[in-house]
């Protein structure tokens, strides 16, 4: 096997905010050859296009990072691609990876494979026990699929492919779409938005009582770089901190850093999602690693690089 840090690897979704961390998770451990074409230079829904990618490149390790990613009204509004685009990302870069003889290769799924009335916080053995949220289940029958896939293919070939359950995830590069994104940045959005016109108060989809658990991208990036260094088995392994927030502490939290003074309202009429969300990561800590980022300044952090990014943030 290649000596890891003289790897050539490839992060597919590179500029995107998961794989730039990643990116940068790798520059910090002093791997050189780290490629990350952009959608413009490597279509990864192609599959003709990855394989001859793959076959003029020869990654040795892949971190496949790519994926289409939304809030609820995201996964609500578009169903098909939110299945579609996921199903070929993996399907193709994973395939292509085994082919070309890539060896390793790490998936990033999504917390949101779980069943919707999961035991609390949530072991990676409730995969495929009950039924899924229905608004995001187009994302997780995709994720879910990508897992499986791993499996498949190191049942099969012997293929050394692992897969990482993130947490919900944020930090420098989000998404700040008023509607499309997650609800920590959009939340970001919203009270900078408020502080800046003048609004007095603002209001929040649904009862604001929902539980959820958020990690810092560079937390992510570092965990899965540690990750495959150390570590390899067929399933699928947690990645959380092991603190969840209620939305509406989260919004208070968000208001305090942004500087919004108004009142914080709900509005019952609009969905919630699960009651609670946080991960069981024992296994992932029984392995060593720890997260280091607190959620107060991962946040600061975020709405200075939001700050700082005005003129180009994603809509």
């Amino acid at each position: 096997m290649t000596e890891a840090r003289e790897s050539k690897v490839f992060v597919a979704g590179a500029q995107g905010m998961v794989g730039s961390s990643i990116v940068r998770a790798l520059e910090a451990k002093r791997y050189e050859n780290i490629l990350g074409p952009s959608h413009s230079e490597l279509d990864l829904k192609n599959q003709a296009a990855v394989d001859d990618w793959f076959d003029e490149n020869r990654p040795h390790q892949v971190y496949l990072a790519a994926a289409k990613v939304g809030g609820i009204y995201a996964n609500s509004t578009y169903p098909a691609e939110f299945i579609y685009d996921n199903l070929m990302i993996e399907a193709n870069v994973i395939h292509a990876a085994w082919k070309s003889g890539v060896e390793k290769l790490l998936f990033l799924g999504s917390c949101c494979i779980y069943p919707k009335f999961s035991e609390q916080p949530i072991k990676e053995s409730a995969l495929l026990s009950g039924a899924l949220e229905p608004t995001n289940e187009w994302y997780a029958v995709a994720k879910i699929a990508g897992i499986k896939l791993c499996d498949a293919y190191r049942k099969e070939y012997g293929f050394d492919a692992i897969s990482l359950m993130p947490t919900n995830l944020y930090g420098p590069g989000d998404n700040f779409h008023p509607k499309n994104s997650h609800v920590l940045p959009a939340l970001i959005r919203r009270f900078h938005e408020a502080k800046e016109q003048g609004v007095t108060s603002v209001t929040i989809w649904g009862t604001g009582t929902p539980r959820r658990e958020f990690m810092h991208c560079d937390d992510l990036a570092d965990a899965s770089v540690f990750l495959m260094e150390q570590y390899s088995e067929p399933g699928l392994i947690n990645v959380g901190c092991g603190e969840d927030i209620s939305i509406m502490e989260l919004a208070r939290l968000i208001a305090d850093i942004v500087g919004f003074k108004g009142e914080i309202f709900t509005d019952p009429g609009q969905p919630d999602g699960v009651s609670r969300r946080m991960l069981d990561s024992t296994k992932l800590h029984k392995t060593g690693w720890e997260p280091s980022v607190s959620l107060e300044s991962g946040i600061k952090e975020t709405y200075r690089w939001f700050l700082d990014n005005l003129h180009r943030y994603r809509e």
